[in-house]
């Protein structure tokens, strides 16, 4: 979608969020909320208002933007990248798991096999989901191009996730993916 779809009133807000200690300092550039928000200009045709933040790796600060995004912004969709490792400061899934009324186990299942296809250190992966409210949020890992391949795996069952929420429609480009609905849907 262009910029232009960002003033409109219907448009669907989804919210990035990077989890980088040197990022969110400065000392390094954030190339995995930029590669969310270039996914889904690919991926959606219907209009939606991008809603980033670049924040340290501290659990009650991601709570606190988690729930910010979902229940003051509205979004319907928060994704994140980073923080799903196994080193001490990755605490994205805890922070996400802490904040989330259900999880959704099958986002994070499908995205380390994907994972695993290409490297074998995916295991060590932590991704999951959960539903918060009426939003759902999906932890990615850091890397851009790990970021496209899961979203790839778990993006045709975003928009009637959302559908489901009693959330906004999201349509996708056909040309780069079907998103799945019952027919009738």
């Amino acid at each position: 979608m262009t910029p232009s779809d960002q003033n409109q009133p219907d448009a669907a807000k989804i919210g990035i969020v990077t989890v980088s200690d040197r990022a969110s300092r400065g000392e390094y550039e954030d190339l995995g909320g930029p590669a969310i928000d270039a996914y889904l200009r690919q991926v959606l045709t219907s209009p939606w208002t991008p809603i980033a933040r670049v924040i340290p790796d501290d659990r009650e600060t991601i709570e606190a933007t988690l729930r910010q995004l979902c229940e003051i912004e509205d979004c319907c969709l928060v994704v994140t990248t980073g923080g799903t490792g196994p080193s001490e400061r990755d605490v994205t899934p805890e922070a996400t798991e802490a904040v989330c009324d259900r999880m959704m186990p099958g986002f994070g299942e499908l995205m380390r096999k994907v994972s695993l296809e290409k490297v074998p250190t995916a295991i060590l992966s932590r991704q999951t989901a959960g539903l918060l409210g009426d939003s759902l949020i999906i932890n990615l890992p850091g890397k851009p191009k790990a970021i496209a391949e899961c979203l790839d795996a778990v993006f045709p069952a975003v928009p009637y996730c959302i559908d489901l929420m009693n959330g906004p429609r999201l349509e996708t480009n056909p040309e780069r993916m079907t998103a799945f609905r019952p027919k009738g849907k």
